[in-house]
């Protein structure tokens, strides 16, 4: 990865349980090595845990900024994990569904993993997008009026997406590409 993001904030969204360690870690370490400033935000701030295998208690998190009180204008891109029970979380918080909408409706590049396409599907800006997902998010995509497609990684306007932690080096790639490439013209979708 040649890109640099220097300069660039992103908000990594996460649940206040159940979000899934790796999905996180990973994509945030590829990020801060690319030269990008990570501020992790959230529903509540404080320290959340994240799991392994939707399961496993894994390490704790600190959310530094809280979601409502958060604007995606103030930042360059978003990165949203996975985790099944984080990504139900996710999509049933009200002011992090907002934030994903406006990070969508403003050009900002979204990067979302396995089960964190349910943000995009409850946020409204699924329609005419083609992405990836853990596979039981398919008929939730396709019922949002997204193409699902079976990829490791997927890029379309700016929205990055993959299925699972076994595409991670396929997915850090693709957000710090994105990423790079900074605001997207989404304008066509509409």
């Amino acid at each position: 990865m040649s890109e640099t993001l220097e300069g660039t904030t992103v908000a990594a969204l996460v649940a206040p349980r159940g979000t899934e360690s790796v999905e996180f870690t990973e994509p945030r370490d590829a990020l801060e090595a690319a030269g990008a400033t990570v501020e992790v935000v959230g529903p509540e701030t404080g320290e959340v845990q994240t799991v392994e295998n939707d399961l496993e208690p894994a390490e704790t998190v600190e959310v530094e900024r809280a979601v409502a009180d958060t604007l995606a204008a103030d930042y360059d891109a978003v990165l949203v994990p996975g985790g099944t029970v984080g990504a139900d979380e996710l999509r049933a918080d009200g002011d992090a569904v907002a934030f994903v909408r406006e990070a969508f409706e403003t050009g900002t590049p979204i990067g979302v993993i396995c089960h964190g396409p349910w943000t995009l599907v409850e946020a409204d800006v699924v329609e005419d997008l083609t992405l990836t997902s853990y596979p039981s998010l398919q008929t939730d995509v396709r019922n949002a009026g997204g193409e699902w497609v079976d990829e490791e990684v997927v890029v379309d306007a700016g929205v990055v997406t993959s299925r699972n932690p076994g595409d991670l080096e396929a997915f850090c790639e693709g957000i710090v590409e994105t990423f790079a490439e900074g605001e997207v013209d989404r304008s066509a979708l509409a």
